[in-house]
């Protein structure tokens, strides 16, 4: 049988989540998350689902993250694990949703206009 996969994105990240049940070992794209995410804070970000619900050290979890940088990959990932806990326990819904980790962050980087530098940039002013 196929584990299923859970995505979780954020800005141009997207993280592809497979929980199975182990001993609480994460991997992110082949290698151990201490070594691919080497901030404490994106560290602490992918392992906080666990903690709301109190399942720290009973999953293993295998990840694939593509595209942004560590910050949105680390919140993509939370975003899957967070996915993830849900279809394995509907209770832990209330407890999550709580904390704000459902919730798809919308925010993306403006896009360039032309006749600027970057999106709100303006060039120097010259009078004269």
């Amino acid at each position: 049988m196929a584990d299923k996969i859970y995505v979780g994105r954020r800005k141009t990240s997207v993280a592809r989540v497979i929980l199975k049940n182990g001993s609480g070992k994460v991997t992110v794209n082949g290698r151990e998350f201490e070594d691919y995410f080497p901030q404490l804070l994106s560290r602490e970000d992918i392992l906080a689902p666990f903690k709301v619900t109190q399942t720290e050290g009973k999953y293993d979890v295998f990840v694939n993250v593509d595209g942004g940088g560590t910050t949105g990959q680390a919140q993509a990932v939370r975003l899957g694990i967070s996915r993830a806990l849900i279809d394995i326990n509907p209770d832990f819904r209330p407890a999550l949703k709580a904390e704000g980790f459902l919730r798809r962050d919308p925010r993306m980087v403006e896009r360039k206009k032309y006749g600027r530098p970057k999106a709100r940039k303006r060039f120097q002013f010259s009078k004269r």
